[in-house]
């Protein structure tokens, strides 16, 4: 049944992904409709899925790469979601939308790995630790989606280009706004992320901070977000510089999750 339930979530993905992009073709705001929904099935079918694997291993099934890979996949939808009924904003599904999809057809290429848990998994620190550090991560994501959208939409006013992508797109104030809002959500997931993973670390391994690839990777991003949210707050960076950062983080966050699938964590 889970698996029933992943190929259907994969499928519907697929079908949203197609809907947005077309959406950024086509002034139809049936597609927008259309994609909102098949999108929504796809995070309700994902989350079937999740709770019947849940079911056979007694376990949240975010131990290998394979799950770990489709449960960022939905909290990407998830987030996406949230942030879409809040401002409104249909086409970032165009740009978030096939992150979600590529995510989760990976997974799906993937061996599933051993099934039983592993001992220094059974802490309470470690399911505290992946499930913010995934709620971060999937903010971030939108940071990154609305910095993307935030680069074309300047482009196109720079170069006086107000077609339909210009006026589908929303103002670079909205944008610049969502991405702020975004990263005072994910910061704070990502501080306590590392604060738990450092005492599951001491637990597990026997000390807070080993220097594990995985941790120090995340220490960076935590510096670059940090840097970039400090900016913002005191020095007062905004737009372009925002939204440079914004990707920066996120290709480094990347690297953090699946680069260093060898660490600890994984």
């Amino acid at each position: 049944m889970s698996q029933i339930f992943f190929y259907l979530t994969l499928a519907l993905y697929s079908c949203a992904t197609v809907a947005y992009l077309a959406y950024l073709i086509r002034t139809t705001p049936t597609l927008a409709t259309w994609a909102s929904r098949l999108v929504i099935s796809g995070f309700i079918a994902h989350i079937l899925s999740t709770i019947h694997r849940f079911n056979a291993l007694g376990h949240l099934p975010i131990t290998n790469m394979r799950e770990s890979l489709s449960f960022f996949s939905l909290a990407i939808v998830g987030a996406f979601i949230f942030f879409e009924r809040r401002y409104r904003v249909a086409i970032l599904g165009s740009f978030v939308s096939p992150l979600a999809l590529l995510t989760i057809i990976v997974s799906s290429a993937l061996s599933p790995g051993v099934e039983h848990l592993h001992p220094v998994l059974k802490s309470s620190w470690f399911w505290i630790h992946t499930l913010l550090a995934f709620a971060s991560y999937a903010t971030f994501t939108i940071a990154f989606g609305v910095a993307v959208m935030y680069l074309i939409q300047q482009h196109f006013l720079k170069k006086k280009h107000f077609g339909a992508l210009f006026q589908k797109l929303p103002s670079l104030e909205t944008l610049d706004d969502i991405n702020y809002r975004s990263l005072t959500v994910g910061f704070p997931l990502l501080t306590v992320a590392i604060i738990s993973g450092a005492i599951w670390s001491e637990q597990a391994m026997g000390s807070y901070w080993i220097w594990d690839p995985k941790q120090t990777w995340s220490l960076i991003t935590w510096f670059i977000y940090a840097a970039l949210l400090h900016g913002r707050l005191a020095i007062g960076w905004r737009g372009r510089k925002a939204a440079l950062l914004s990707i920066l983080g996120f290709i480094v966050l990347l690297i953090t999750f699946i680069g260093m699938k060898h660490s600890i964590t994984w």
